[in-house]
């Protein structure tokens, strides 16, 4: 670890933390929102797994910490959340794994390898970014490159309504937010040329474009189109 890291290990969650962060994500999106929500029997009830979810809101984190069974795990955060306010304290207690924006991390992608091979389930946003258009944009390769390092198997997940949620509170109305959890993708194990790592991610985007209305699909909508 060189005097540049922004990560203190280990990096996963405590269950006594995770139980009482919980509670306060699921009380507090319950005062905003009602959730509609199908497959979280799909989440494996042990064992570790890459979870790779769509990015719409900030809100698509409290929710997934709402939903999300008491376990060991963590997942990808921008480096710059960690001082907001609150949040950035209680994602930090929770063990994210902090990211500078716009940079390959080693240190990060070698931080979360040693936390899947340890056990750690690690969430990933797999798009890389915040979509603003709320539809997919082209998944990046790195969550796939995890899965195959350290042979685990990609847990597809999807949210949407999330993006309406402060539009909403300001006209007084609750939200309406939608998370959908598919079965779990295994992909070879070992060492994947890049042109591997891209097949693998496309299809699972193409996945998880299939769990999302058709407004949410993004560069992937004329493609399901094209394969329907």
């Amino acid at each position: 670890m060189t005097e540049k890291t922004i990560n203190h290990l280990p990096r996963h969650s405590t269950p006594k933390f995770h139980r009482i962060l919980k509670t306060i994500a699921w009380l507090s999106v319950k005062i905003v929102a009602r959730v509609d929500v199908q497959g979280l029997a799909n989440i494996p009830a042990s064992g570790p797994f890459v979870g790779v979810t769509n990015h719409l809101s900030s809100f698509d984190t409290l929710t997934l910490i709402a939903l999300a069974p008491v376990m060991r795990g963590t997942a990808f955060g921008a480096v710059e959340h960690r001082s907001d306010f609150i949040a950035g304290w209680a994602l930090d207690r929770l063990g994210l794994i902090w990211v500078r924006r716009g940079e390959a991390d080693r240190d990060a992608i070698k931080i979360a390898l040693g936390e899947l091979k340890s056990g750690t389930s690690v969430g990933v946003a797999i798009e890389g970014t915040r979509s603003r258009t709320g539809g997919l944009l082209p998944g990046k390769t790195g969550a796939v490159y995890l899965a195959t390092r350290a042979n685990v198997p990609v847990l597809p997940l999807v949210v949407w309504g999330t993006e309406q949620v402060i539009t909403n509170l300001k006209h007084l109305k609750r939200s309406v937010i939608h998370v959908r959890v598919g079965p779990v993708i295994h992909l070879p194990e070992g060492r994947a040329g890049t042109a591997q790592l891209e097949q693998y991610t496309d299809e699972i985007m193409l996945k998880m474009a299939q769990m999302l209305p058709p407004q949410y699909r993004g560069v992937y909508r004329e493609r399901m189109r094209d394969e329907g």
